[in-house]
């Protein structure tokens, strides 16, 4: 039988999205005549060398399905896809995860019907919430005998439980053969747990969720695979929506992605996938390319095998992974590869600087066109590059810098008043806290004179920015805080004896704050705050937006912030309506359900302990400043790109230079945070299977094999090995990737010009 279907196999950058493009081009029927403009700059194969199924596509709703890896590609594709059918074909790219949480809550009154749910719309979790959760939920079982022979601490013993379920969600497996999967293949490692005691942890769990209408990732990709993949109904609305289906970058999807696929293609539908040998930058993370590469039997097989136009892959991809693999000799690697060598690893970050600064300098390269690429970046080497480039007018863009929400000032001082407005919190507020807020909170109004000194990059900038300087703040602090566990409180500035010491501009900005906060507790007690996301949006209209534009770190806080409070009291909204209903049940013959909704809404203790846990939990780290994202308008700035190999590998980015930095350590083999627990039990050519020291072995040779060609597929002029012989901790660092270090040409330093 004739396969329309089409699977490209290319290395990285060799042009696989622009085939995609042209095969969706191909199936609005007209590709010939309106899209031939848009790709001449590659070379592309004869029309005659695939054979075409004709569609018919309506142009008011998508019957393409179209899938992209990540979020970040998956908003290139639409765009690409937008400019070459010139915007008149309707396009919602989504991912694979994506997709199958659109689809759930779609169908959710389906799965209501099928699984015997309550009637109630379903809430999404939050990775750091259903940490949370988990947590309260196991913590009377996970007692300090199980802790102890895990050998993890509590929170990563219920990141790794709950990582679980998500694997196996991703490979098509139900909650209930978690426990067999384990069972086989912790025969020889592992945590020192029986499987059957995770198994029933993760089914309480679904089941705690699915009852009161809370979904994560892992319930959500196996309720669609599960319960909604298999349903008639469902399947009748699959087939008739979607004629076709286009998924990048297969490499990176999980293994229950193929059972969508197959089952599209068995209904007639045709589809066009990219797949990247190179690639599988999520393997250990739940994708599955083995398995997904076996669509390409279904399908007709298109090879791109020449290497990208400007790269290095074609001359160093073989000689590089020979040499480190199979410990070849060889005389030397090219000029293209020079070697940074220092002893201590603070020279290293500072040499590594020093050189991009002088590239940068001499126009030998622009910012935009150098990458820093680590297998880690840890905080120091992340802020001793920053600052260095920054001070020498270099603009550096972190790739998706997950920092905790509780790093940032702004955050820290709108924790504390909340603290101070809210009874009951007065255990979280102390005099340095209420001294940050009062700096904080006390920034001036925008003026067209403090609007030129920014512009011009004034040094007295940060002096004339706020009205209470951290020294009068301090005072403030000191004299005028009454520390309480209930109510603490703020006196005014008058308390302090020698108060005309505080200044007019810091006095008048403090009384404005504290007749604010006033204001706003008086309002508290009368319950005319609905909400402290509503007290949280008053203070930032207050105080901190004042008309003026903060700078992206500071407003993409606190648009996470907004976000982050608004999905917590979500969840908490839901709880409680759920424990409201359990009580009324159970109440009804001894008293009337009102009584029972009077008593649990008119206690405040609950919000209370809310609120509380809600600050914890930010000042615990596990949130960072990762909002809803924004695409920014006009030219990308120019600005070094610094990201570890996960984030620079999924971005599919590419750079004149490169700076892999820490080119001796052992990361650049290992999978690192990038490999969840467990996740090599449940792929599909190995399921169940033990993993032994030989199979982690073979494993971390193909990752650096896979890194290495992927890497410098996404590099066209330099590589720089920058390596230490010592780590941070003092250690000698003999890593994979020595041997290059060793055979590459040492880069001489010249007169730096990033001088202290």
């Amino acid at each position: 039988m004739v396969s329309y279907s089409v699977w490209i196999i290319g290395t990285s950058r060799s042009g696989k999205t622009t085939r995609l493009v042209e095969h969706f081009c191909r199936w609005l029927q007209n590709e010939n005549h309106s899209y031939e403009s848009f790709y001449t700059k590659k070379q592309k194969l004869q029309a005659s060398t695939c054979i075409t199924k004709p569609l018919y596509l309506e142009k008011t709703e998508p019957g393409v399905l179209v899938l992209a890896a990540n979020d970040e590609n998956r908003r290139e594709l639409g765009d690409k896809i937008v400019t070459a059918t010139l915007g008149k074909y309707p396009v919602r790219a989504k991912t694979v995860l994506g997709f199958f949480q659109d689809e759930v809550i779609l169908f959710w009154p389906l799965l209501i019907q099928s699984l015997n749910l309550k009637a109630q719309f379903p809430v999404r979790l939050r990775p750091e919430t259903e940490q949370e959760l988990a947590t309260k939920l196991w913590r009377s079982q996970l007692d300090e005998e199980t802790l102890r022979r895990a050998g993890v601490n509590e929170y990563r013993l219920v990141r790794r439980i709950l990582d679980l379920l998500q694997l196996a969600a991703y490979s098509g497996k139900v909650c209930e053969d978690i426990a067999e999967i384990l069972q086989k293949g912790l025969q020889e490692n592992g945590i020192d747990l029986e499987p059957e005691f995770l198994g029933s942890l993760l089914l309480d769990w679904r089941n705690w969720c699915l009852e009161r209408g809370l979904l994560t990732y892992g319930i959500i990709t196996e309720l669609y695979s599960q319960h909604l993949l298999s349903d008639r109904n469902y399947q009748q609305y699959l087939t008739q929506r979607y004629q076709a289906v286009l998924a990048d970058n297969v490499d990176d999807y999980p293994g229950i992605a193929r059972h969508l696929f197959d089952f599209l293609l068995d209904r007639g539908a045709v589809g066009a996938f990219s797949y990247n040998p190179d690639g599988a930058v999520r393997l250990g993370l739940g994708a599955d390319p083995n398995y997904l590469e076996g669509l390409a039997g279904r399908c007709q097989v298109e090879s791109l095998t020449g290497q990208p136009s400007e790269s290095l892959a074609d001359r160093l991809a073989t000689p590089m992974v020979e040499l480190v693999t199979e410990s070849m000799v060889l005389s030397g690697l090219p000029e293209a590869v020079r070697s940074i060598q220092t002893i201590s690893r603070a020279q290293l970050l500072r040499q590594t600087a020093e050189v991009i600064v002088n590239a940068i300098k001499s126009g030998q390269v622009e910012a935009d066109q150098v990458a820093i690429i680590a297998p880690g970046l840890d905080a120091i080497a992340r802020y001793t590059l920053v600052e260095i480039l920054i001070k020498q007018n270099i603009q550096v863009e972190s790739l998706n810098d997950q920092r905790p929400l509780i790093s940032s000032p702004v955050i820290r001082a709108l924790l504390t008043m909340l603290a101070l407005v809210y009874p009951g919190l007065g255990r979280l507020v102390d005099r340095d806290a209420v001294a940050e807020m009062l700096v904080v909170l006390s920034k001036k109004r925008e003026t067209p004179d403090i609007r030129r000194q920014e512009a011009e990059g004034s040094t007295q900038n940060s002096t004339l920015s706020t009205d209470i300087d951290p020294v009068r703040a301090g005072l403030i602090a000191d004299y005028c805080f009454v520390p309480h566990p209930d109510r603490p409180n703020l006196l005014p500035v008058t308390t302090f004896e020698r108060w005309d010491r505080i200044g007019y501009a810091a006095s008048t900005a403090y009384s404005e704050i504290l007749e604010w906060i006033e204001k706003q507790q008086s309002q508290q007690e009368l319950r005319l705050i609905p909400s402290p996301i509503s007290l949280l949006d008053r203070a930032i209209q207050r105080f901190l937006w004042n008309g003026s534009n903060l700078p992206y770190d500071q407003l993409a806080a606190l648009r996470e912030l907004l976000e982050t409070a608004q999905h917590y009291w979500e969840i908490d909204t839901r709880l409680r309506q759920t424990a409201l209903g359990r009580v009324g049940e159970e109440d009804t013959e001894t008293r009337g359900r009102g009584d029972a909704v009077k008593e649990l809404s008119a206690s405040p203790s609950s919000s209370q302990s809310a609120l509380a846990e809600f600050i914890q939990l930010l000042r615990r780290g596990t949130i960072t400043a990762n909002p809803y994202p924004l695409r920014p308008i006009g030219p990308a700035k120019k600005a070094v790109t610094l990201a570890t190999i996960f984030q620079y590998r999924s971005s599919r980015r590419s750079h004149r230079w490169h700076f892999w930095l820490d080119a001796g350590s052992p990361l650049w083999a290992k999978g690192g945070a990038a490999t969840l627990f467990g996740a090599p039990f449940f792929l599909q050519d190995r399921l169940g299977e033990p993993w032994t020291a030989e199979d982690e072995k073979l494993a971390e040779q193909e990752r650096l094999r896979r890194i290495l060609a992927d890497l410098l597929s996404r590099v066209s002029q330099k590589v720089y090995l920058c390596h230490s012989d010592l780590a941070v901790n003092g250690q000698e660092l003999l890593g994979p990737l020595l041997p290059l270090v060793h055979a590459c040409v040492p880069f001489e330093p010249l007169t730096s010009a990033a001088t202290h």
